[in-house]
């Protein structure tokens, strides 16, 4: 049976709301926690963005749910070698109850200090040099590291947990979830795809975990709900490689009128249907994944746990 998960979202709340979200989803049968770690949102609607390792450090005291970064990005804007300190201190404050979800990330968060942006590939091939440092650098002995995209010199880290943090990859496509099945731990996708599941295992990941995830805007007025959705997170609907490459919120702004509430009505859960909210998690299960997590978009987080408490997680389990 698979693990059923709460996705905080930084791009859409400040670190208190987050540590309350934290509770209220350990409070109300989650299994496991899933946080974003951007520099900017998707669009000023959405209006937050602390920094993901300060908030890690209060959810390791504020709540026992394993915690997994989804996802973040050590090739550009941090270097690995910095991501693994981080990494390695967040695993020793959660009691080794932490994964790090990685990927080869977006402009809108990467290109602040003024460093090209690369194309897919050359993308993908920093993440696999990234992932070398960092386990290496895990096993607490000192590294030196003379790549085509990173250099490290006499770097150690003294702060490590007992066993290595695990690396769940994210991907979208062939050739991402190659890399995964190759280097990573886990295999990280947004959608409940079987073919990229069965791709991620046939390729070499074997039983290793699984994880997808989905937002939803739990909410009695299903109209008012598909309004939100619509307005924070239209970005979600945008085509092609858009959400890779646009620098700025200002940017996915520009493009919300290409996505109506007619298009948000038809992808997204939204309103307080229990069959909706229980057929959208079960068709991850029926693709295979072992971990879902779902985010609820908008202000009504406390109406969604309950929600989830008595109607939607009991019927899952």
């Amino acid at each position: 049976m698979p693990e059923y998960g709460y996705f905080l979202s930084c791009e859409e709340f400040g670190p208190a709301d987050l540590v309350e979200q934290a509770r209220m989803a350990e409070q109300a049968g989650f299994q496991a926690l899933w946080i974003s770690d951007h520099y900017h949102p998707w669009n000023d609607a959405q209006g937050q963005s602390p920094f993901v390792w300060s908030v890690i450090g209060a959810l390791s005291e504020a709540v026992s749910l394993p915690i997994e970064t989804a996802v973040t990005c050590p090739t550009v804007r941090i270097h690995p070698a910095v991501v693994a300190q981080a990494a390695a201190t967040s695993a020793v404050m959660t009691n080794g109850r932490f994964r790090l979800g990685i990927g080869t990330g977006e402009a809108l968060n990467e290109h602040i200090l003024g460093d090209a942006w690369p194309p897919a590939n050359v993308r993908m091939e920093m993440l696999e040099e990234a992932v070398q440092i960092m386990r290496r650098l895990f096993t607490g002995e000192e590294v030196s590291h003379y790549g085509t995209h990173y250099k490290v010199e006499n770097a150690r880290l003294y702060t490590v947990p007992d066993e290595p943090v695990p690396i769940d990859i994210s991907g979208f496509g062939p050739k991402a979830t190659s890399l995964a099945s190759r280097v990573g731990d886990g295999f990280i996708t947004m959608m409940p795809q079987e073919s990229m599941v069965e791709q991620f295992r046939k390729g070499g990941g074997g039983a290793k975990p699984v994880s997808g995830g989905t937002k939803v805007c739990y909410g009695t007025d299903r109209a008012e709900a598909v309004r939100t959705v619509h307005r924070l997170w239209s970005n979600q609907l945008l085509p092609g490689e858009m959400a890779q490459i646009l620098p700025t919120p200002s940017h996915f702004e520009q493009l919300q009128p290409l996505v109506s509430e007619e298009m948000v009505g038809e992808n997204t859960v939204c309103g307080d249907d229990v069959d909706e909210h229980v057929e959208a998690l079960t068709a991850f299960a029926d693709a295979g994944f072992d971990r879902i997590y779902v985010n609820q978009i908008g202000p009504d987080q406390r109406g969604f746990f309950d929600f989830y408490r008595t109607k939607v997680l009991p019927r899952l389990q």
